[in-house]
């Protein structure tokens, strides 16, 4: 193995030894072990103060109760009235995972502006059987649109990764 020397001005000299992880044991948390994602096109707007479904939703059924689930989106919205507050979640089969009245995100927009929201959550769903991931959203006055910008419709996305324990 060559010498690595430590010179206060010019820093560390000689040849590095290479770094494998070929032989490491015993590391299996982290992994991600299944990905699904689901897609919607279609243009929609509230007017509501409790949250509705965007229709981005997602089944997905981990292989093992103990994992987790990273839960990723990308929801496109603008709104046409001036302090429009947007707010943001995701539900579970029936359970909001944010806060009820606040949601997981919220922002505001200003009139005929729009922007792309996305979040990751991590989810522990405790659970090896079929789950229902969808997105929600709700406004504090106004209008607020969703799935695209009003002249065409735009993609949005969900994920789910399943990480192991």
């Amino acid at each position: 193995m060559p010498l690595i020397k430590l010179n206060a001005t010019q820093g560390l000299t000689g040849t590095l030894p290479a770094v494998s992880g070929a032989n490491l044991t015993g590391i299996s948390a982290g992994k991600i072990v299944q990905v699904k994602q689901e897609s919607l096109s279609t243009q929609a707007s509230t007017t509501s103060t409790s949250f509705v479904s965007t229709g981005l939703d997602i089944d997905f059924t981990p292989s093992s109760s103990s994992n987790k689930v990273l839960v990723s989106f990308m929801l496109n919205n603008y709104a046409i009235s001036s302090n429009t507050q947007t707010r943001v979640t995701i539900y579970r089969d029936s359970t909001n995972l944010g806060h009820s009245t606040y949601g997981l995100l919220e922002g505001y927009t200003n009139v005929h502006h729009g922007y792309p929201l996305g979040m990751l959550f991590l989810d522990t769903p405790n659970t090896s059987s079929q789950i229902h991931y969808e997105i929600y959203v709700s406004t504090n006055s106004g209008t607020l649109h969703y799935g695209g910008n009003g002249s065409y419709a735009m993609t949005d996305y969900i994920q789910c990764f399943e990480v192991e324990a």
